[in-house]
């Protein structure tokens, strides 16, 4: 996607089955193996699909926190490995624990505990506001049909759905992109897309322009803006320097280029609530989704590529090579120079950071 207009460059769904097919008389067997494939090949999960956000969600949160003054550039949180609320302890991806962390540390190494702590410290109300402000819980406008809107859980929205209150640990859990929050993943790719664009978002479009069928003119269409995020520009800096870093030294590490510099965020979503063992052991279907989303370069970009792959575990490991190789091929298509930002490197804050592990986020 282009973040400056919304145009969709490219947009792919798997498992998808070949459209030539229903341009002929199907017998009902063959229509029956369609709809009944386990692979659901009807199903466009760029726009249809709805699944947890994970640590993508994290950008949401950081920019609640710092806008609401829940939490300044400076305020620092320390993670042990786990957090504590009422009977339940809610585990970091990082057994150990990340040590010491501001939010732009604590965005690079994808901290569960800090967006835990000051997730129950804003409330649900406030992470519901400011994620809808990033345009979720809504069809972003895209022109295809039966498009997904996701969901961005609220006290009010329980009590609709379910008609039962909600719970201060179901905050905990929303603070990382779990429990009830669904998105899409052309929803995440417009959200780094106004990340990237410096707060302006634009509808994603598939058109750019019609041709009148007498006259064969050529009709060029406008791009949308669908509005500004009401965030200070510090806010967005801040964000978009942690974004820079989650590549360089974060847990996107294998989305680092030669060609351009890239920005984005990591996540691991849970399939399902409870798992029977550990991720390894458990049959595909109850695997981990992965997710990157990013833009490139970090300075003016050009580009904003979102990935969700299906139950294949982390998103450092299994998504972000991919945005690298969608980003790369987009640059060699598309030369344009400068393509590495004169943008410095994220640097880390003087405090205690745990030892490093493998990137499970």
């Amino acid at each position: 996607m282009r973040g400056s207009t919304g145009e969709v460059l490219a947009l792919a769904s798997r498992p998808a089955f070949d459209p030539n097919v229903l341009s002929r008389e199907l017998t009902p067997k063959q229509w029956e193996d369609i709809v009944q494939d386990e692979g659901h090949p009807l199903t466009n999960r760029a726009t249809q699909g709805q699944y947890p956000p994970g640590s993508t969600f994290k950008i949401v949160m950081a920019a609640a926190a710092l806008e609401t003054n829940t939490i300044d550039p400076a305020t620092t949180i320390r993670c042990f490995g786990s957090y504590q609320f009422g009977r339940r302890l809610y585990k970091d991806w990082k057994a150990g624990g990340h040590g010491t962390m501001d939010v732009s540390q604590a965005i690079v190494d994808s901290c569960d505990v800090f967006f835990y702590t000051i997730g129950q410290r804003m409330g649900i109300e406030a992470i519901a506001s400011y994620a809808t402000q990033f345009g979720l819980g809504r069809e972003t406008g895209i022109e295809l049909p039966s498009e997904r809107a996701g969901i961005v859980p609220s006290p009010a929205w329980k009590e609709k759905a379910r008609n039962e209150p909600w719970l201060p640990g179901e905050t905990i859990s929303a603070s990382i992109g779990q429990g009830y929050v669904t998105v899409t993943p052309l929803q995440m790719t417009s959200l780094i897309a106004t990340v990237g664009n410096n707060g302006v978002s634009f509808r994603p479009r598939l058109i750019r322009a019609v041709m009148e069928r007498t006259t064969g003119r050529l009709q060029e269409l406008p791009a949308v803006a669908r509005g500004q995020l009401a965030i200070r520009p510090e806010t967005l800096a801040l964000i978009q320097h942690a974004l820079a870093g989650v590549v360089t030294e974060g847990t996107a590490r294998r989305a680092k280029s030669s060609l351009v510099t890239i920005a984005g965020k990591t996540g691991t979503a849970q399939a399902v609530a409870a798992r029977p063992g550990p991720e390894e052991d458990l049959p595909k279907k109850l695997r981990d989704h992965a997710w990157f989303i990013s833009y490139a370069p970090t300075v003016t970009p050009r580009i904003a590529v979102g990935v969700l792959v299906e139950h294949m575990g982390h998103g450092g490991s299994a998504a972000a090579p991919l945005a690298k190789q969608l980003i790369e091929t987009f640059i060699k298509l598309a030369p344009h120079e400068p393509l590495i930002a004169d943008s410095p490197s994220p640097a880390r804050s003087p405090m205690t950071v745990m030892a490093r592990q493998e990137p499970r986020d």
